[in-house]
């Protein structure tokens, strides 16, 4: 059989061809020869940017030897042994073109295409060479075709032994612009535009959405380095990357706003209480940067467990039990939450003995170059938010979400080039929904640097931020809003001003009680955040925030949001009055029957310290509701066993309460059991 490759796992500029298998009918070679090369030829319609001369050359000598393929097949000719062979070698020199032709029209791939022209020639050059060595050696006498095809194989055969295959030298001009317009970036020299207009003309860039195609294939070829561990040209494709970059905000002064108003929309994030104490490791009680599962099923950090194992120790330090082997196998998945907290709040996670690579290039500048162009385009942003028209305030408010989303050294640029207090002024004078969902969005990306909560609240940003959240034009907007008041209430200082303002609560009870399950979320965990103020408890609890995740709880069916919601009951009962008013719902055979069925493990450790919350600080009449229930013990020791350290102690505690109270019931002492004791009315 010949193989066939998926597309979409081939990197850039390899090729993955293989000879056909020794079994296979000339019948067989012969067709699927005949389908490669239609496929090359129809590449003549095809847009190369680089490489024409090269590619119309190559494809144009297929389409001979098409012609001689197709002949061959229709006189139904007997082929020899060596005329099999030769059809095998052009068989596999064919694979090798078409892949080439595919990456010389890749979409995106233009300015990577002409950086790299001297190999894709020499690519080339070595695939017509193989041509014309499988049609010197061809037996043509051998075959019984017409000499009008007999001569269209010689003439391909003396094309391809006579091609000379060089990079164009437009192609090398425009190569040396770009080199040249780097070198400048480089050394803190902004350049003229028009050099790099006259590159971006070249290859055919001519709008804001094929830029923003050429910056897709970049991230994903500098992702490729990073995740190969083959980081020798990340520089270099950062600096490609901040051009690009710099090329699509300041260059490209038209974009298509029409075709990207969902975009904002899309990018939406719905929010999470994370907890922090599943990404620290059980040993060094650190935040993990490379978490391994060990042969128990507990996880830890690489460096701790190997020291522990190193000292010869062969239990389990969680759990006591002996492992079955000494094999660490990586969480990746784990390693990705940890590092996408890292990145939202802007803090890098170290070990010993290096740092997380996706966390560290975030934080710091993939090339000097890059640093220049990006602290270039930042300045350049923050005039247009401030002396442009309205239209182009919008876009330099939509650059400014593009670059601050998943970069941290990007949104330091942008916070230091003073974008915070234009973009709050645009969201305080946009009276179109689409304008004020991008500068939200934008505002929601830089709140999560450190840098710029404190920029957003001393620039005067949060009432204009909490009127989003009250009367935004759109649902979205709302939702963003209440996803920035989440990162403002993480600086303990504004947890306390936030929540002092006393619109603040309500507006989000509503937005849990009408918004999308998105919405929801962010306003829950909103909320989270500004418990975090004791002062804030009860305001949220007079604001009717229990009774609406009660209703969660019964509604949803949202994994995610029902942790959430629990994590924010866990804090209310946290108080006396908090769990006074929690018992005043059905708390009690509600949460249970979270705990029982639920499939997320955040949902049962939370259950678990709402239930424990509420037998201290509830009494008696609380426990022995509990006690009543025969299944909550098993619930509770399977929480012991994979739960992690914090959902484990909650479970033992609550355990010891429960044992206490059946120990205490059966000799009458039942008021020794909780710590204080305090009559309630349980609903």
């Amino acid at each position: 059989m010949i193989r066939n490759f998926d597309q979409t796992d081939r990197r850039m500029l390899k090729f993955p061809a293989v000879h056909p298998c020794e079994a296979i009918s000339p019948e067989t070679l012969l067709n699927s020869l005949i389908n490669l090369s239609q496929n090359i030829c129809n590449y003549q319609s095809k847009l190369f940017s680089t490489q024409r001369k090269n590619a119309r050359q190559t494809i144009r000598q297929i389409g001979l030897l098409l012609l001689f393929f197709e002949e061959t097949r229709d006189l139904r000719l007997a082929l020899t042994d060596s005329v099999v062979l030769c059809f095998s070698e052009l068989h596999h020199a064919f694979q090798k073109v078409q892949f080439l032709l595919e990456d010389c029209t890749r979409e995106g791939a233009k300015l990577w295409i002409l950086i790299k022209c001297q190999v894709v020639s020499t690519q080339f050059r070595a695939l017509i060479r193989a041509i014309a060595t499988a049609l010197d050696v061809l037996p043509l006498g051998l075959i019984d075709v017409g000499v009008e095809v007999k001569e269209l194989v010689e003439l391909a055969g003396k094309q391809a032994r006579n091609a000379k295959v060089e990079v164009d030298p437009e192609d090398e001009r425009a190569l040396q612009q770009v080199f040249s317009v780097l070198d400048h970036f480089e050394k803190g020299i902004e350049p003229d535009s028009s050099f790099m207009k006259r590159v971006l003309d070249h290859l055919e860039i001519r709008n804001w959405n094929d830029c923003n195609k050429e910056i897709k294939f970049l991230e994903e070829q500098l992702d490729f380095q990073y995740s190969d561990c083959d980081e020798r040209e990340a520089p270099f494709l950062s600096s490609l990357l901040g051009l690009m970059n710099y090329c699509r905000g300041v260059i490209f002064e038209t974009w298509n706003h029409r075709s990207n108003k969902s975009d904002a929309r899309h990018s939406i994030e719905a929010l999470t209480c994370i907890n922090a104490e599943d990404f620290r490791c059980p040993i060094s009680l650190e935040l993990m940067t490379d978490p391994v599962t060990v042969s128990t099923g507990q996880t830890y950090d690489r460096s701790s467990i190997q020291r522990w194992l190193k000292a010869g120790n062969m239990t389990c330090p969680k759990t006591g039990e002996r492992m079955t082997s000494p094999e660490l196998v990586p969480n990746t998945t784990l390693r990705k939450l940890i590092q996408q907290f890292c990145t939202d709040v802007g803090v890098c996670a170290s070990s010993s003995g290096s740092q997380s690579r996706d966390i560290a290039r975030t934080i710091s500048p993939g090339s000097p170059a890059a640093a220049e162009e990006m602290k270039f385009l930042s300045r350049f942003l923050a005039r247009r938010l401030v002396f442009g028209s309205i239209e182009q305030k919008t876009k330099a408010a939509y650059e400014i979400r593009f670059l601050a989303k998943s970069n941290i050294f990007n949104r330091s640029c942008l916070i230091e080039a003073g974008t915070i207090l234009p973009l709050i002024n645009l969201l305080s004078s946009s009276s179109e929904h689409h304008a004020q969902e991008i500068a939200i969005s934008a505002l929601l990306k830089l709140s999560k640097h450190t840098s710029g909560k404190k920029e957003i609240v001393e620039s005067g940003g949060l009432k204009p931020i909490l009127a989003v959240l009250q009367r935004g034009l759109s649902l979205e907007a709302k939702q963003m809003a209440a996803a920035i008041i989440f990162y403002l209430a993480s600086v303990k200082a504004y947890r306390k001003l936030i929540g002092e303002t006393p619109e603040v609560v309500p507006t989000l009870v509503e937005l849990i009680k009408d918004g999308t399950t998105c919405g929801k979320k962010n306003g829950v965990v909103a909320i989270f955040g500004l418990l975090l103020h004791s002062g804030n408890h009860q305001r949220v609890i007079s604001s009717g925030t229990i009774p609406l995740l009660m209703d969660i709880f019964s509604s949803s069916d949202n994994d995610e949001l029902i942790a959430d919601s629990l994590a924010v009951l866990a804090a209310i009962a946290e108080s006396v009055d908090g769990t006074l008013a929690i018992l005043q719902t059905s708390a009690l055979s509600t949460i249970p029957r979270i705990l029982r069925s639920s499939a997320s493990r955040a949902a049962r450790e939370y259950s678990v310290t709402v239930l424990l919350s509420l037998c201290k600080n509830g009494g008696s009449e609380a426990i022995s509701i509990l006690a009543k229930d025969h299944s909550l013990m098993s619930s509770l020791y399977l929480l012991l066993t994979d739960g992690s350290s914090y959902g484990s102690s909650k479970a033992r505690g609550l355990i010891k309460l429960l044992h206490k109270f059946h120990e205490a019931s059966s000799s009458g002492r039942i008021a020794s059991v909780v710590p204080r004791e305090r009559p309630v009315h349980v609903w």
